[in-house]
């Protein structure tokens, strides 16, 4: 993008505050909904978006468009921030009475939905940071296994195999963790 590689460069060059708000305005709705998916909170959403957006403007000094696009590589820093933040996340309890149920139906799919998102999650957390983040970028950002492996400067074999073999390994320990009830996980 044209605009975009403007932006970039009025931040470089003269730290122009309002090309890094129009850099993070373009983008910030697409970073913002691939953390949200893995996510499931919006607080936490926010923060991350947030912490992704200042360690991109932090080192764009070092981004270089010829590896990654900038979306790309905005996508990659994000990828890394949920990573951190399951690494030092404990477990937090929400009160029934905090949360806001509008139909059962909808709360119910809502406790699956985020119940599997968690175990997901869980599991996806015991691999190695790399594995993490082709999961990460294949799945919350619908990134193709070229484009992975362009980001990660790795073999798109190796990207498409370690994704493939994560996939295998979670549906299995997954389908066996459910049918025991969740005592596996």
């Amino acid at each position: 993008m044209e605009q975009e590689q403007k932006w970039i460069r009025e931040i470089v060059r003269r730290g122009s505050k309002k090309a890094a708000d129009a850099l993070v305005r373009a983008y910030y709705d697409d970073i913002y909904t691939f953390i949200y998916r893995q996510t499931g909170n919006r607080e936490d959403a926010m923060d991350l978006t947030q912490e992704s957006f200042l360690a991109a403007l932090r080192s764009l000094h070092a981004y270089d468009r010829k590896k990654a696009g900038f979306r790309t590589w905005l996508y990659h820093i994000a990828s890394h921030k949920v990573i951190d933040m399951r690494r030092r996340q404990k477990v937090q309890y929400l009160s029934i009475e905090d949360y806001e149920m509008e139909d059962e139906k909808d709360f119910v799919e809502d406790i699956q939905n985020r119940e599997l998102l968690n175990t997901i999650e869980e599991f996806v957390r015991g691999m190695e940071p790399q594995v993490q983040e082709v999961f990460r970028l294949r799945v919350y950002g619908g990134y193709s296994f070229p484009e992975i492996a362009a980001v990660l400067s790795q073999p798109e074999a190796k990207i498409k195999a370690q994704y493939y073999r994560l996939t295998a390994k979670m549906k299995k320990e997954i389908r066996s963790a459910w049918k025991h009830g969740g005592e596996n996980l």
